[in-house]
């Protein structure tokens, strides 16, 4: 079983502190929905465990079955087992899909050998159409073939832990229900030799939680989990919103800090 332990996480982006002593263990098998208001360091999360430029650790740990993650490049994360579903996929013309992921199997010591027949199954599954295979990484796609795409690629590489950032952003209904149920299969089924899927999932609302069933929601405010609960805090949340976990969240002071803020994470 592997597991990403993440303890007293503290994190600053162009000198302000957004996370706060953060502490959060996701191990194979297991969802896990990060939730919060805008400003509370979702994003920064999943920057800082993927190594993003720019960011800065204050303090605390994140392991990958007990080895430092914070001292590998990103690169190294990745073929440890991590993997980011960007909130933004990036377009990079004149790069192929399949070259970038004959790559990513090179890197793990894996033989690309039937990768273009495991890359069309994928592609059936959740629906993202074969013509796409063909074409430079995300470029001139829509919002929700991005993330499709991106939910093809995680996975064709099966790694240990993926971190979803806001995989249903701009998705419709139907492509909101093939990237999270594949995501949910992958969490329950082991594949080959790979274990069950570990998930951070980090979303404003609890649609995404419709499809893809977290075993514990947190609530992030202010840098810091203040809330952990079934998935029926998503519920809660989706009824009350925010005030009645943080109401520091609301606070004027803390909005316009947020908002001049977000632009960064």
């Amino acid at each position: 079983m592997s597991t990403l332990k993440i303890e007293g996480l503290r994190a600053s982006v162009a000198g302000n502190e957004i996370l706060k002593g953060l502490d959060l263990t996701i191990s194979s098998g297991e969802v896990h929905a990060v939730m919060g208001p805008n400003g509370a360091g979702k994003s920064t999360l999943s920057a800082v465990v993927m190594g993003k430029p720019g960011y800065e650790v204050l303090a605390g740990t994140v392991t990958l079955d007990g080895v430092d993650v914070l001292a590998m490049p990103t690169w190294e994360r990745a073929v440890a087992g991590l993997y980011l579903v960007m909130q933004y996929p990036t377009e990079v013309p004149g790069v192929m899909l399949n070259d970038v992921l004959a790559e990513a199997f090179a890197s793990r010591d894996r033989s690309a050998d039937g990768l273009d027949e495991l890359l069309k199954s994928e592609a059936a599954r959740i629906g993202f159409d074969e013509k796409f295979l063909e074409r430079a990484l995300n470029v001139d796609l829509s919002g929700g073939e991005k993330k499709r795409n991106e939910t093809l690629q995680l996975a064709t590489l099966a790694p240990k832990i993926a971190i979803l950032d806001e995989l249903d952003s701009g998705l419709d209904i139907d492509a909101l229900r093939d990237c999270a149920r594949r995501v949910e299969l992958m969490s329950n089924e082991s594949e080959g030799d790979a274990e069950p899927l570990g998930v951070l999932a980090i979303t404003h609302y609890s649609r995404l939680l419709d499809e893809l069933k977290p075993d514990k929601v947190h609530i992030l405010a202010d840098g810091r989990i203040v809330e952990t609960g079934g998935p029926e805090l998503a519920d809660v949340l989706e009824s009350d919103g925010y005030g009645a976990f943080a109401p520091a969240a609301s606070d004027d002071a803390t909005d316009a800090s947020a908002s001049a803020l977000s632009g960064l994470f």
